[in-house]
């Protein structure tokens, strides 16, 4: 593991692939990327794919790693929580942590991207190559099949170890499932809704149409819709509607009239400033929302999968990209280990990373059902209150389960979750019990909640949930 002289070829050049190979070409290995798009610093390849993301500590904990910390915030807006909108336009902010200085950032998937890749192209022995798509993967012999998208012909590379970086859709991981040559699981699990991107454009002299530092969400018990905003003035808005239940859901919006109608009765605050909703809403495509399980993440020492490929999540915690940059942070403690071969260091790594991927993958189908219902639901609120003020009050005391995903970067994401639920499940049982109120004392709610906090981490260890 010593010998830095090695090739490793990485397959995708998105966020998490571009972060590995600047961080392997900063420790000295021989990197080569294949992206099968297009150079995203050279055309515009974004249209109804998230255009913009939640950006927060578990991400900036790479970007402090790779030494981009401050590149990296100018393109952030802070969002210090939730503003939520409800069907008569009237709005209040729901603040994400009790303490002022913890805040999410907004941040452009494309300029995010481009930054990357021009910093890992500023090593000689980093080489990015694209318009190249990976066909399939030989992880027995360590080699790749891509075809040119110009020429359509196909060629084959070489490496000493091939990780996979390749999203969603990854073709090493179909690979390893269509390969039967050892034991592979794999689960892919869709949401029965899908998402659309539109648009806020901004005002003609460039302003933001709504407030500017928050993350806007518009909850209606079984759908929803979210604007994020951006650095020119505009939001990027995202609808997530059923695809077939409701009264209104994608398969039946079929005409400008009906999806007038739909956001008048249900969005008309943001319909107001959303002159070109019709078009988006008939140029942009539909997209599913899944989540991708799977493992072992690697053959031996020839292949792993990372980011995406291994673990694909729906967006309702924003935290897809900040778990992909995480596994480069934990990938590259292992590294530092110097473990004496590949297949040592990919079995360490996805040790110590599986349940914590798997444990943001059950989270954010939680969010989902959180956001769209639960943040209007007034015990919901009464919870909040009580959380924001404790973590106002008692700033290392307390981590509401949001904070603990969200802001405790050194938490692992299962750990949080655990504890997370735990306190949910604390607090909303005394409330409804009338055991706590808003207006107690916060000292005494605190010793309550930690109590009833711990009794229930003990229950579920006893059942084998820890």
């Amino acid at each position: 593991m010593n010998n830095k002289k090695q090739n490793i070829l990485i397959i995708g050049a998105g966020l998490c692939g571009s972060l590995l190979a600047l961080r392997l070409g900063q420790r000295g290995y021989n990197v080569t990327v294949y992206e099968m798009r297009p150079d995203l610093r050279k055309t515009d390849i974004s249209a109804g794919r998230s255009i913009n993301l939640a950006f927060s500590d578990r991400g900036n904990k790479a970007m402090k790693l790779v030494g981009i910390e401050d590149k990296v915030k100018e393109l952030c807006i802070p969002m210090n929580g939730r503003m939520i909108h409800d069907k008569d336009g009237n709005t209040f902010l729901s603040n994400y942590s009790g303490r002022e200085h913890q805040y999410i950032n907004s941040i452009s998937r494309g300029e995010l991207n481009g930054l990357l890749l021009n910093e890992a192209e500023k090593h000689e022995n980093v080489t990015i190559n694209f318009n190249k798509k990976c066909k399939s993967v030989d992880f027995e012999n360590t080699t790749a099949t891509f075809q040119d998208y110009n020429s359509k012909e196909e060629f084959i590379e070489d490496a000493d170890c091939i990780i996979a970086t390749d999203g969603a859709g990854s073709a090493l991981r179909k690979s390893y499932y269509l390969g039967k040559k050892f034991l592979f699981s794999f689960s892919q699990d869709y949401l029965s809704h899908g998402y659309k991107e539109l648009s806020i454009l901004p005002t003609e002299n460039g302003d933001y149409k709504t407030y500017k530092n928050a993350l806007h969400i518009w909850p209606r018990s079984s759908f929803m819709l979210i604007a994020l905003p951006n650095l020119d003035g505009s939001f990027t808005v995202t609808l997530f509607l059923s695809y077939a239940e409701g009264e209104y859901n994608f398969n039946n919006l079929t005409t400008p009239e009906l999806v007038t109608e739909f956001f008048q009765k249900e969005f008309p605050d943001a319909l107001a400033i959303m002159p070109n909703l019709v078009d988006d809403f008939f140029e942009n495509p539909t997209a599913a929302l899944g989540t991708v399980k799977c493992s072992p993440w690697h053959y031996k020492g020839n292949t792993l999968l990372m980011g995406d490929s291994a673990h694909a999540i729906v967006p309702f915690y924003g935290q897809g990209m900040n778990a992909s940059f995480e596994d480069v942070v934990e990938f590259d403690k292992v590294l530092d280990q110097n473990l004496e071969n590949w297949e040592a260091t990919f079995t360490a790594y996805e040790k110590n990373r599986k349940k914590d991927t798997d444990a943001i993958a059950d989270l954010a189908i939680d969010n989902f059902h959180e956001m769209k219902g639960h943040v209007s639901n007034p015990i919901f609120q009464e919870k909040r209150k009580i959380e924001m003020a404790l973590e106002k009050e008692f700033p290392t005391e307390y981590d509401s389960k949001y904070s603990l995903v969200t802001f405790n970067a050194t938490v692992g994401y299962r750990e949080a979750m655990l504890r997370g639920r735990a306190q949910d499940k604390a607090i909303l049982n005394m409330l409804t019990d009338k055991i706590i109120s808003p207006e107690d004392d916060l000292r005494d709610i605190l010793k309550k909640v930690k109590a009833e906090t711990e009794a229930i981490l003990e229950d579920d260890k006893i059942a084998g949930l820890h």
